[in-house]
């Protein structure tokens, strides 16, 4: 009897155990909406997934700082914070780094919207396809991967013209969409602001709008930078008709070195865009808004300032 009634016991555990170590995805806060960027089957090809998608807390080697690692993303998704108070009508789209193999879903993702939102700023969090969706480095053969199919830039691409496609919906201005990314989400900002054409074929109405941002900040970029010439990458391609540039880097980062910045800010002068660069001495890489007493805090507020002169942002 013990023996059975121990069984028993042991059977309404196990569902309750399984469920409590089970990958727990991010879900987006309360009051935004989600939704996802492809229709259902069209996404264009899938990520090489080393399991479930699923969240983690994780601390970054580079700067100490505790994030949210978020793992194999399959279904990509935008994810709408609405501005606080009165909207200005000025959007923000919003992309993480993570080494194009995870996404700082917090650290470069939800804690951004905070501080746009804040000002009367519509934001759109893009969660893009991961591990290998873009040049990245694989630990398996210990070499530099770049994928043939481009799908960070794809699923970026498809963010913009949604956004646009749908402004009135959200109650923005179409012609004043802007983006910010950080580490490879801002070599995914360059190839948004220097593509015009698509990498894929368009399939709607949202495939039609310009993917291209009216204005982009790139927070400590990567894959930017060739060492062996001290070059710009080639499937960077500044014209004159990439927008106005806004980019913060330290020049101690251990990650992307700072000559990463540096030559896609020479390529932008080159080409007569309007860039404005500010380089601090100290603090390191994935520092986001996490970086309070540092030099390097002020971002934010210069940031601000700079959507102010370029016309984007106006008094909430």
């Amino acid at each position: 009897m013990r023996a059975r009634f121990a069984f028993l016991l042991l059977m309404v555990l196990l569902p309750s155990t399984a469920s409590a170590v089970a990958p727990a995805t991010w879900h987006p806060p309360a009051g935004t909406t989600e939704f996802p960027l492809w229709p259902n089957g069209k996404v264009m090809t899938p990520p090489k997934l080393k399991g479930r998608e699923q969240v983690s807390e994780t601390v970054s080697k580079a700067s100490g700082e505790r994030w949210m690692m978020l793992q194999n993303v399959a279904v990509p998704t935008l994810t709408v914070f609405p501005a606080k108070g009165s909207p200005n009508g000025m959007a923000v789209m919003v992309i993480p780094g993570g080494g194009y193999n995870v996404l700082a879903i917090d650290l470069e993702g939800s804690e951004i919207c905070d501080w746009l939102t804040a000002q009367g700023v519509t934001c759109a969090l893009l969660k893009y396809r991961v591990p290998a969706s873009g040049p990245n480095w694989d630990r398996e053969c210990n070499c530099r991967d770049i994928p043939a199919v481009p799908m960070a830039l794809q699923d970026a691409q498809r963010a913009m013209g949604l956004l646009r496609a749908q402004a009135a919906r959200w109650k923005i201005d179409p012609q004043r969409l802007g983006v910010i990314g950080f580490s490879a989400g801002g070599h995914v900002v360059a190839g948004l602001s220097t593509h015009a054409q698509r990498s894929y074929a368009p399939l709607d109405v949202a495939d039609v709008q310009s993917s291209r941002p009216d204005f982009a900040m790139l927070l400590y970029p990567g894959h930017l930078w060739v060492r062996k010439d001290d070059s710009l990458e080639k499937d960077i391609v500044v014209d004159a008709k990439t927008p106005p540039t806004f980019i913060v880097q330290a020049a101690d980062d251990p990650t992307d070195d700072v000559r990463h910045a540096l030559v896609y800010h020479r390529a932008l002068i080159d080409a007569g865009v309007p860039v404005e660069m500010h380089l601090f001495a100290h603090g390191g890489h994935a520092f986001g808004l996490r970086l309070k007493d540092a030099p390097v805090s002020a971002w934010p507020s210069l940031a601000e300032r700079w959507m102010h002169d370029i016309g984007m942002l106006t008094k909430h």
